[in-house]
Order: structure tokens, then sequence, then C-alpha cells
């Protein structure tokens, strides 16, 4: 079944009309508007634009009569107003007092009503209750390039998730439940990509939120639009392009065309998460045909044959999980390993010191390797000029003589890459200035990723805490209200961000985003209908008003 939507289709459906502006270079019938009283586009949809989908579907989180919290100030606050919504509570005031995993305040909270303690490994049955109210629904759509779930679709499909399963479920529909009809139990309580993918489209599919999905679509402009003092406010225009199947060809193939769009929005969401840009070294020959920098070529490289245990090593540099599962790809085919990073082994930063050793054996496995199998810089020269250089004669790699447990691999902590040649020699450089030259069969630059945020100006650079740098997760992710997600820096009110955009990386924590943009944007048009009903009962009253002094007027001109 196809749960993707084509863009004009969700515009009809929404009872939407089109606007053809005389001055526009696309072809009217490709030129849409969203209602502008009601409209939100999102870009992304991944499990941040999923959530965020069902909380604006109708789908309402309520305190359940029957249930309680095992935090008691949390369950007392929520016990003040039981009546109300989730969505009309004080988020701020509900937050305060809490603690936990994320740096997010309402991420914390709703992971503490969904999953109650789990960080102590407790399964506390959640407080809330979901109960659909179609006349909270607030229309949008959801913008992404493949199918629902966003990047999980193209993560690898057998490794283990770090996350735990119930971790990795959205609200609504328990992910074990889901599983227990579809295989075998949770290995690990943990789950595969590929399964948690498949998750996400079921998702879509089972709360019937496919009819606000436009899938195969890429937004190349998001802008902000003035408004007329007459008839419309400001808004936000969403340009870009919908790829859609064409006619079919006699060998029984489609021809695919991208149709362009242009949309009009009250508000609008970033959620494309930070997967697209693979960050990259900046250093000479990092562009030669045998540098990589994504895992999926390393398996298109293992599926074409070209490594096995005669291949000259993989050098992989960097050290956190992509690294890690590009390592145990690589030693799982006996190809032998070189493994630069820049952290020591004991640093607390590492991920791998961060991970329960029961929970992540694979991983452990991979920080044992690190540990164990480091290579052995030669002796620093004696002569005292040649100790005042730099760095000193390029050396090979070496080990300890003691037996390896882990043959053909080795690891280069506290080391970064100088150069990569032609001819597929690597120059490793360590803290000490000490160079070790290597020789590669392929070398996997997997040090992280930026997000694409192209259709913004400077890539949105404006909007991060560090105006002055790229827009990263960790180190400078976009800048928002804590409790809105309203981004801080936007042109315009009405521009929101959640996610890895916003620092945060685990689905868990991710829908806390969803709470605050839904929970601002029921605020908003409880507001506006308190204005409408305001506006409508001051007509009335000057319509009676002007009558009175219609009435006075005449009768005082007659007078006169």
């Amino acid at each position: 079944m196809n749960m993707c939507q084509s863009i004009m289709g969700i515009i009809r459906a929404a009872g939407s009309q089109s606007s053809f502006p005389s001055n526009s270079a696309v072809p009217p019938k490709l030129t849409l508007s969203l209602p502008l009283s009601v409209s939100l586009c999102f870009s992304g949809n991944g499990p941040s634009g999923i959530c965020l989908s069902y909380l604006l579907s109708g789908y309402t989180p309520y305190l359940s009569p029957e249930a309680s919290h095992p935090n008691p100030l949390l369950q007392s606050k929520l016990g003040e107003q039981p009546y109300l919504s989730l969505l009309e509570q004080d988020l701020e005031y509900l937050c305060e007092g809490l603690e936990g995993r994320s740096s997010n305040p309402v991420a914390v909270l709703f992971d503490s009503l969904l999953l109650p303690d789990s960080d102590f490994g407790l399964d506390h049955t959640s407080p809330l209750e979901w109960r659909y109210e179609p006349e909270r629904a607030i229309p949008h759509l959801v913008l992404g390039r493949g199918p629902p779930g966003g990047a999980w679709h193209a993560m690898e499909g057998s490794m283990l998730t770090l996350s735990l399963a119930n971790w990795m479920e959205l609200p609504g529909l328990k992910l074990k439940d889901w599983m227990r009809d579809k295989r075998r139990n949770v290995r690990n309580d943990r789950a595969t990509p590929a399964e948690i993918a498949s998750y996400y489209q079921h998702y879509v599919s089972q709360m019937s939120l496919e009819q606000s999905f436009a899938c195969g679509t890429t937004v190349t402009s998001v802008t902000r639009q003035p408004g007329s003092q007459e008839w419309s406010p400001p808004c936000w225009r969403v340009m870009g392009l919908q790829r859609r199947e064409g006619e079919a060809l006699g060998d029984g193939s489609t021809v695919s065309e991208e149709v362009p769009f242009s949309l009009l929005a009250h508000n609008v969401v970033l959620a494309t998460g930070t997967h697209d840009i693979p960050a990259r070294l900046g250093v000479e020959g990092e562009s030669l045909p045998f540098v990589c920098h994504s895992f999926w070529e390393l398996e298109a490289a293992i599926a074409r044959g070209e490594l096995d245990q005669s291949s000259d090593p993989v050098l992989v540099v960097g050290a956190g999980l992509t690294a890690a599962d590009a390592v145990l790809a690589a030693h799982h085919l006996n190809t032998p390993v070189y493994h630069a990073f820049r952290r020591s082994v004991t640093d607390p930063g590492l991920i791998f010191n961060q991970l329960p050793k029961l929970l992540y054996p694979e991983y452990h496995k991979v920080h044992q390797m690190m540990t164990q199998q480091q290579h052995q810089p030669s002796p620093p020269p004696q002569d005292h000029a040649q100790n005042l250089q730099h760095h000193s004669t390029p050396s090979s790699p070496s080990t300890s003589s003691s037996p390896s447990s882990y043959p053909g691999y080795l690891s280069f902590p506290r080391h970064r890459v100088v150069e990569f040649r032609p001819d597929r020699k690597c120059v490793l450089e360590s803290d000490s200035g000490q160079r070790t030259v290597v020789q590669v069969s392929k070398a996997l630059v997997l040090i992280g990723a930026h997000p694409n945020l192209s259709f913004l100006g400077v890539n949105g650079q404006a909007l991060g805490i560090n105006p002055e740098e790229p827009i990263t997760c960790r180190r400078n992710p976009i800048e928002v209200d804590p409790f809105t997600n309203e981004v801080v820096a936007a042109e315009g009110p009405g521009m929101y961000a959640m996610g890895p955009l916003v620092g945060e990386n685990f689905v868990r924590f991710l829908k806390g985003g969803a709470l605050a943009i839904a929970s601002d944007l029921a605020k908003r048009q409880r507001e506006g209908r308190r204005r409408v009903e305001g506006d409508l009962a001051t007509d009335r009253l000057m319509d009676k008003w002007v009558d009175r002094r219609v009435t006075e007027a005449e009768v005082c001109v007659l007078d006169s």
C-alpha cells in the first residue's frame, strides 16, 4: 500500500484552493496554497515528524483517572487539573523539579510520562490515556524524501539499535507488541534498524496519518512572505520538488518526473535530522576514490567482493557507533583494520565508556579491541635537535609482542589523519607529533554528519546557538525556546525545530519536541478562537451602537 500522497491530493483533501500568482515562474497548475488560517508544514518524515503528526491529528493525552505516576510531585501537579489535556496544561510548571538524561525540559517530562522510571529498568504503566478528538486536529503537511521513517530506512538492517526497544516506540502503539506479531522475542530487548523502520511505516498506516504525508519531496526554499494589510497576515512560503512516477515504458519500467510546488503556511517545522551531509576531515587527498564517508560504501564494497582476509587493511577514522559498526563488519570478514581516533580509550566522553556492557556486548567488544590492540610508537629519537622537530620521521605501524586476542586489528588512539595519498597510503599523526604511514585498501571517515538546511540562507547557520558556526547536533544545535521549540532567531513567528536539529539524538527524547510544538500550536489556536469570538461580540455591540447613533442623529437634524 502506498502511504504517501501527492501534495495536490493532500491540498484537495484539506479543502484548499489553488492560487495562481501572475508573476510566478512555476506553472500555475503546480502552485498551491494551504488555507492560511490553520496550515502547518514541516520538513522531515522521521520519528520526530511522525510523532508531531500524531499529536496534530487529534490524538490527545490526558491523565488517566485510574493511573498514578511514581513521582509524587509530578502526580500532584497533574492532579490539580485532571480534566485538562496535557496540551492545555502549563508545561513549564510541570517540568519544574524533573531530572533526566536530556537537557530539554519538555523531553524529560514527556519521557517521564510515557516511560516512568525506565532509567532504572522499571516497567511502570504510563499514567497517560490517549483520546481521539478530531475537533482538535490541525491540518498539516509532512514532507519527506523517502517513506515514513526517515533515515531509519537507510540504516544497516542487521545491526541492533543503541536504544532499548521500548525507547524507540511512538505513543499509542507498543513496539514490543508489534514485534511479537512479526517475529521472535527481541534479543537483548533491542531491535534492528530494519524493524524500527518497518514499525514507523506501519505506525503511520495504523494511526491513519498517511493522508498528511507527501513523500518523494525535496524542499528547496523556505522564506518569510509579507502579508497584505487588507487580506492576509505574513506567512511562510515553502517551495520544492516532488518526485512522481510518470508513464510506463514498454519494458514495464516507469519514468519519474519532478513536479515543482509552492505552499503558503502559517507555521513551518524543521525536522530534517542531521544525517544528510557526512562530516569531512578537511585534509589533503580526502576526495580520492578509496576514501569513503559512509558505512553504506563499505557495505557496497563488501557486496562487490572487494574486501577479504587478503586485502590491505581498511582504515576506519572515528570513535562513534557507526565507526564501531564498520570495525565489526570488516572484522567479520577477517579483513585487517586500522582504527584511528582523536580521544584516549579511557576518555569519559567516549561513547563506549557510557554504555552498559551487558546490554551492548558488541560495542564492548570493540572497546576491548581499541584498548588491548594499540599501536606502539617507536622510541623517540635520541638526537636533541630531532626532538625539537614538530614530528619524527614517519614509521610503520606496530603492536606489542604479546599474543593478539583480535588478530588483524590495530587501534591508533589520540591520532589524526594528516594526508591521504594517491598510492593508498595514509599519514597518521599522534598527539606528540610522531607520524606513521599505513598502506590501506580503503579509508572510511566516519566522524558524524551535518544537517542539510540548504533551503535556508547559509544552510541555516544564523539559527544556531553560535551563528558564526555551522549547525551541528552536538556542538551547535538550532536555538529554540525550551518550552515551545520555536526557533529564537527565525525571521518571523511560526518557525519551529525539533529532533537532532535541537540536540536530541534519541527517539526517546525527541517526542518531547513534538509535545512542545503541539502544545504551543493548540494554545495559539485557542487564542485565535477567543479573538474571533471577541471580534464577533464587538461587531454586534458596534452594530447596536451605530444603530442608536444614527437614530439620534436623524432626530437631532430634524429638530434643528
